[in-house]
């Protein structure tokens, strides 16, 4: 199975969370197994040629693509966590969306100094939320070498915004 085989498992939804918005549910596609053990592997091979020794995954859905990209890439994972979540002192940014603002945490102690981290998440979007993911690994001295995800919504210039931030990102699917 390809990346192009994958998107008849992306479930567009009209209208959510707001009219006029097009929601790309990744539902089907994790509860299928063929095609979530294909997406997985297709995110590994790209994250290989990056050599990295953590993959750091955005909560939530980056939690579940990262840790398995992890595993089948014999990397550490690091959790990069919503606000209020980690029972330890940690770093913390935060970072605009298009309705607001948002707070990311990250465990220091995650990273080891030098640590080459790629990002893994579902969606990319405006690239806020991975710059912020960035800024934070960063600041705990790690090397973030490249950002990798399911889709990319093109509309919204999310790999436009990484690239200007020195950071290369790709997805397997591209909507619109």
């Amino acid at each position: 199975m390809d990346a192009a085989d994958l998107e008849r498992f992306v479930r567009t939804i009209p209208d959510f969370p707001a009219p006029g918005i097009l929601f790309r549910d990744i539902s089907p596609l994790i509860a299928d197994a063929a095609a979530f053990a294909a997406t997985i592997k297709l995110l590994t091979g790209r994250v290989g040629a990056a050599g990295p020794d953590k993959i750091a995954g955005i909560e939530a859905r980056g939690f579940i693509f990262g840790a398995a990209v992890a595993v089948a890439a014999n990397c550490g994972f690091v959790p990069v966590r919503k606000a209020g979540k980690l029972p330890v002192p940690a770093l913390s940014v935060d970072y605009a969306l298009e309705y607001g603002q948002d707070r990311l945490e990250l465990d220091p102690t995650m990273i080891v100094p030098g640590d080459r981290c790629v990002i893994v998440d579902d969606l990319l979007a405006t690239g806020g939320t991975t710059l912020a993911a960035a800024q934070l690994l960063r600041a705990a001295g790690a090397e973030v070498t490249a950002a990798q995800f399911v889709i990319e919504l093109t509309g919204l210039q999310g790999a436009t915004a990484l690239r200007a931030a020195g950071l290369e990102g790709s997805a397997l699917l591209a909507f619109t």
